[in-house]
């Protein structure tokens, strides 16, 4: 069955809270009913005063005043049961807007990180914000207002054709007209191909708007504005643009609907005059004429109210049709049945990768790369930028899917492992640390949410940071981030430490976590590594040689491929690629910054330096 799109799309979301959207439509349509009211009390009190015009003391005040008060309370019943139609519709939507929020959440969870890097965090945003948010407008004000419309629209129709079918075809005539012309103006090729080029402007530039806030400070330090940004700057005037060209599409269609449902009059009184003329004496025509004069208004209020939902609802049918495109993304799937691994080798067989972008595969990052991590041993990962290290590292907890080949843990295919197994047997600490907007104590127990206190606070001693956290205004309870504090670097890197140590994972992959330490804290922390990583599968991916000499086993990655394999002194005497980074790398902590010479910094070699 094809994918429903638009309006039906949009019930068919709502349709998941159907018994509260019958109530509420049913509420709407009663206060349509009682909003007529009022209108036929004007005609039944018209017709009494022009059925005594010649006489008026004659009419009859208490029935005037009856219908007075029967059109007061119509007006009262109307706002009420409006009011309540809007609550249970407002009920459902936000319990729809929750349900819909979660599910979007949780399905971008399963995806591949590949989707999540080539599309812009602005986008993902706006579409769980602004997007899911216009669903709530929907459910809760459009469809309400939509049935309210309808039904009066209807009634009064139905009214006027009851009354006289020649005045009725003039008031219809001019609803007719109108809707052809919005028809026109709205549902072109052109019109559609501009409102999904206006949404897709505004989507770039939130995605832009999110990375000209982060690179802020590089921004100010070279002293530039919004305008030498350029990225933000041309996709705010392509948004200017796109705004101008949808105005500009609409503002003649605009102008003559809104002039042909100001017109009833123009329509209605000359057939009017003319069944008038023919009959001047018909007093209850002449009463049925006032009242359609009266009642005309009326009609081009809901009428109104049609156009403004019909552009509502082709906006919210447009970001629908965008979330639909999340859902449309395949998640990682699932097996049927999750293995449990028992021991936590971790294993590489001949395993080939390529990153997507755009739907196309661009060279492969990794290419029949094989070897085994042994439970117990720490595995190091060293090689060129770009040579594929942190590729190995975020394949084994399945952030992307091998395209050739298998990952296995314990000799279980890691893709016969459910997700939450998975990752419940793996712990990351990256050297990009992300803590989130929350407690330091959440921050850290994020590891494992049902952690004792107790466990948190070792956890914490375990990654030196206990005594950092304990200097915090309001110490563990401490907010980090906005409206928080801001931890440093290697306090940030400390508090990922100690979530890692409290998940306490068989298997361990590390991103150089002491990157941010100094060298105060760099002895505590190699300690704190050390006894997380007893016992356990550690991959460590290096970038200072000097912290894996002792590692059990060295990969050497380039250009995607396992060049070398060894221990530190075996790869060295094999005088390859290890050799020459080792050989780099010594000489690189061997070079300083010299003094000053004749108004220049000079860069001498430390054994020149001291000569040696």
């Amino acid at each position: 069955m094809a994918q429903k799109r638009g309006v039906l799309r949009l019930l068919e979301i709502a349709d998941e809270k159907r018994g509260l959207l019958v109530v509420s439509g049913i509420l709407s349509s009663l206060s349509a009913i009682c909003m007529l009211v009022p209108y036929a009390s004007v005609y039944f009190i018209l017709e009494e005063l022009l059925m005594h015009a010649q006489t008026p003391a004659t009419v009859d005040g208490a029935y005037m005043i009856e219908w007075g008060v029967i059109a007061l309370g119509g007006l009262l019943g109307s706002l009420i049961l409006m009011y309540a139609g809007g609550l249970v519709s407002h009920i459902a939507a936000f319990r729809i807007l929750y349900g819909l929020r979660v599910k979007l959440a949780s399905h971008i969870g399963r995806l591949p990180l590949g989707w999540l890097n080539g599309t812009s965090t602005g986008a993902v945003k706006k579409t769980l914000e602004q997007n899911v948010e216009k669903v709530e407008t929907f459910v809760a004000h459009q469809l309400p207002d939509l049935i309210h419309v309808v039904v009066t629209t209807i009634a009064m129709i139905v009214v006027m054709f009851y009354l006289n079918v020649w005045l009725a075809i003039a008031c219809v005539v001019p609803i007719i007209i109108g809707f052809v012309v919005q028809m026109i103006t709205f549902s072109g090729m052109k019109t559609k191909e501009n409102i999904k080029m206006y949404y897709d402007s505004l989507e770039r530039m939130n995605g832009s708007a999110v990375q000209y806030v982060r690179g802020m400070p590089a921004i100010k330090v070279f002293g530039q504005t919004v305008h030498s940004f350029r990225r933000f700057y041309a996709d705010m005037t392509n948004y200017r643009d796109y705004c101008v060209r949808y105005t500009n599409d609409f503002q003649n269609g605009y102008l003559a609907f809104k002039v042909i449902l100001g017109s009833f009059a123009a329509f209605l009184l000359p057939v009017g005059v003319f069944l008038l003329s023919r009959d001047p004496q018909n007093v209850a025509f002449a009463s049925v004429l006032f009242f359609f004069l009266v009642m005309a208004p009326g009609v081009s209020a809901p009428m109104f109210k049609i156009m403004f939902l019909t552009s509502t609802l082709r906006d919210i049918g447009e970001g629908v049709e965008r979330m639909d495109r999340i859902f449309a993304e395949t998640s990682i799937p699932e097996p049927a049945v999750s293995l449990a691994p028992q021991t936590f080798d971790v294993e590489f067989d001949r395993v080939s990768f390529a990153y997507a972008s755009n739907g196309n595969s661009g060279g492969e990052a990794l290419s029949d790369v094989s070897f085994l991590a042994r439970h117990g041993q720490v595995t190091a990962l060293v090689g060129p930028s770009g040579a594929g290290k942190s590729t190995v590292a975020n394949l084994i907890p399945r952030f992307w899917d091998v395209k050739a080949g298998a990952i296995r843990i314990g000799g279980v295919d890691i893709r016969d492992m459910a997700t939450r197994d998975l990752m419940n047997t793996v712990a990351f600490v990256f050297q990009d640390t992300f803590l989130f907007y929350d407690t330091v104590y959440n921050n850290i127990a994020v590891g494992q949410k049902d952690a004792s206190p107790e466990a948190v606070y070792a956890a914490a001693k375990a990654a030196q940071c206990h005594d950092f956290i304990q200097k915090l205004p309001q110490g563990y309870d401490t907010l980090i981030g906005e409206g928080g504090v801001y931890l440093s670097g290697g306090e940030e890197q400390r508090v990922a430490v100690a979530r890692a140590i409290l998940k306490n994972a068989p298997i361990l992959v590390l991103d150089e976590a002491t990157a941010f330490a100094d060298p105060e804290n760099e002895y505590e922390m190699q300690k704190a590594l050390g006894e997380l990583m007893r016992g356990k599968t550690v991959i460590v991916i290096a970038h200072r040689l000097a912290t894996i000499r002792d590692a059990d086993q060295i990969l050497v990655m380039h250009a995607g491929q396992l060049a070398e394999k060894g221990r530190h002194d075996e790869l060295v005497a094999m005088n390859g690629v290890y050799a020459r980074m080792w050989r780099a790398y010594t000489d690189a902590e061997d070079w300083q910054i010299g003094k000053e010479r004749g108004g220049e910094h000079t860069y001498e070699h430390s054994a020149q330096h001291y000569g040696g």
